[in-house]
């Protein structure tokens, strides 16, 4: 897959007369390993620490906490998601990481408030879609290349092309209907 990619901006470049070799990509740090850890159902889990360290390429100091995340992340894609949202969320990934991480580590984002996933049934059915379940979506999947433009505790404002902001709300995604007719209103 990563092949395409090269291939397509080697012929890019070759349009606009910029006709070099590309570099190959630097290493990454050896204090991460880029192996995936999953549970047996193709979600992410438990990725936590408290180091900050840098992406390679931006040489931004980052939460550790979400740098080995993004790193499995960027090592392949989960199960029972398209590749294409999957290169976009390591892309969504990589710039919110990089501005916002050590502010959403101050407000208390996980790394499964902002990469986390639906656990697939044991027997999914041909059509379905982790990304399917909003209410279990973490931020980076639903960013699809729009920008992350403020960030509280609670929500992240994110600005669409047409200059919209759309709110994600990190707590009370599930929306079930006017006020009042909550299942939390019966308690």
């Amino acid at each position: 897959m990563t092949g395409l990619y090269l291939e397509k901006l080697r012929a890019l470049k070759s349009q606009k007369g910029a006709v070099e070799a590309l570099s190959k990509p630097s290493k990454r740090s050896p204090q991460f390993e880029a192996v995936p850890t999953t549970t047996p159902d193709g979600g992410f889990e438990d990725f936590e620490g408290t180091q900050s360290t840098g992406f390679a390429d931006f040489g931004t100091p980052v939460p550790n906490r979400y740098g080995r995340v993004f790193l499995a992340l960027e090592a392949g894609c989960p199960d029972l998601v398209p590749v294409d949202r999957w290169q976009l969320a390591v892309v969504d990934g990589r710039r919110f990481v990089t501005r916002w991480g050590n502010q959403a580590e101050a407000f208390g984002w996980t790394p499964r408030d902002l990469f986390g996933l639906h656990r697939p049934p044991a027997k999914p059915h041909p059509s379905y879609s982790r990304l399917s379940r909003y209410d279990e979506t973490g931020l980076i999947w639903l960013l699809c290349g729009r920008e992350v433009v403020a960030l509280t505790e609670a929500t992240a404002a994110i600005q669409s092309s047409t200059g919209a902001i759309i709110v994600y709300r990190r707590f009370n995604k599930l929306a079930l209907g006017p006020v009042g007719d909550s299942l939390d209103d019966f308690e």
